[in-house]
């Protein structure tokens, strides 16, 4: 493993970092303090900084040379509506709100990168270096966009990088194609007739409907996809009713949806929007199909995969390097991967034993109340961020 060796001297400075924003998480589009820190420490190490897209974003700008080519290094900033179990001393101070999904240690890594590139700058052309928000469900890097992220800051391609939890601490995973799902979400209310529950033929009763759809929809994943196409329908919820011998006027189904293509979601939506309509015809109650599509699916291109793989070949080498299971999770770095080539690459987090014990052993996955980020990971990610940097915008001979 070729670390390097500057970014693993500063590790310790960059992890109490890491550990501060832990210990003060912000819920999506409210970053303003976990920007303040950000803002600070790229302004303390020389590095230009644009603030404000996105509401909280941040944006650093390292030049070097004479090269119009520029590369854009994505970290995300939120943290999650969730109660922390940790006991430890930087476990969060905030009731209810809590960095599970390790986005202080993604800040934290491209900080470190940051530090690195501002005192060496062995490259030619630009990095940015983009500190978004709102990953976890506000659509962030969506917003940013929007708002002229690429046109202010013209990029050939973008990177990113997630922690994961179960993956062998030092070890990527990459893959082109598509590795994480489309995420969106239904709710369905069915409008019957209440009754006296002694008395259901005189209603029009809407659970059994409901139980019928909840039924019907697991056939359009068995008998409407191709079998080697991938999708998922997940009822979540069903509200009904508000008494034991009533039987309630309607009942309500919500849930997600997640496929890797469009084509398999234009698919689900329909067959689900039929099926619900048909069904709720057929005993003669009346449906109201609401579909809300979130994020797209995630999708590398070939060639920026084959690079980050040869980057980080160089980096930890070829066993280490592991084929990215595609996950049926969200990610909103899908949107930046629409307008631009670009990678988003899995950073193992090991298996746990970087954690106090406490709160059960092995590797608490992701937006689990007793995750903690790895520190260790801290020199391995940025020193990728480099050296992804440094080839992408390698010096002419």
């Amino acid at each position: 493993m070729h670390l390097i060796e500057s970014i693993v001297h500063h590790a310790p400075t960059i992890a109490a970092i890491r550990r501060d924003l832990h210990a003060h998480p912000e819920l999506c589009f409210k970053e303003v303090r976990t920007a303040d820190v950000v803002a600070a420490k790229l302004t303390e190490w020389g590095i230009p900084i644009h603030r404000g897209l996105g509401t909280t974003g941040v944006v650093g700008i390292v030049k070097a040379g004479t090269s119009t080519r520029a590369i854009g290094l994505r970290a995300d900033m939120d943290a999650l509506p969730m109660q922390e179990a940790n006991t430890f001393a930087h476990a969060s101070v905030h009731p209810g709100k809590m960095h599970s999904c390790g986005h202080d240690g993604h800040t934290a890594m491209l900080l470190a990168a940051a530090h690195y590139l501002s005192t060496h700058r062995d490259f030619d052309g630009t990095v940015y270096l983009i500190f978004q928000p709102a990953e976890e469900g506000g659509g962030g890097a969506r917003e940013m966009i929007k708002e002229g992220l690429f046109e202010q800051f013209p990029m050939d391609a973008v990177f990113g990088m997630h922690n994961w939890p179960g993956i062998a601490q030092g070890n990527f995973a990459v893959s082109a194609g598509p590795v994480m799902a489309s995420s969106n979400e239904f709710k369905i209310t069915i409008r019957g007739k209440g009754a006296h529950g002694a008395m259901p033929h005189l209603g029009l009763d809407p659970v059994p409907v409901a139980c019928q759809m909840v039924q019907a929809f697991q056939t359009i994943v068995s008998r409407n996809l191709k079998p080697i196409d991938a999708g998922v329908i997940s009822v979540t919820m069903i509200h009904a009713g508000e008494a034991t011998n009533v039987i309630p006027n309607f009942c309500e189904l919500q849930g997600t949806v997640r496929s890797f293509t469009f084509d398999v979601l234009d698919l689900l939506e329909q067959r689900m929007r039929e099926v619900a309509q048909h069904t709720a015809a057929a005993f003669g109650v009346e449906c109201e199909f609401e579909f809300r599509r979130n994020y797209p699916p995630t999708i590398n291109s070939a060639p920026e995969a084959d690079f980050a793989r040869s980057v980080m070949t160089a980096l930890v080498g070829a066993e280490r390097i592991q084929t990215q299971e595609p996950t049926m999770g969200a990610e909103d770095f899908a949107y930046m991967l629409m307008a631009k080539p670009g990678c988003y690459v899995f950073l193992g987090n090991g298996d746990g034993d970087h954690r106090s014990l406490g709160h059960g052993g092995g590797p608490c996955m992701l937006h689990n109340p007793s995750y903690d980020f790895n520190d260790r990971l801290i020199p391995l990610g940025a020193s990728y961020w480099v050296r992804l940097a440094e080839a992408w915008l390698v010096k002419a001979a």
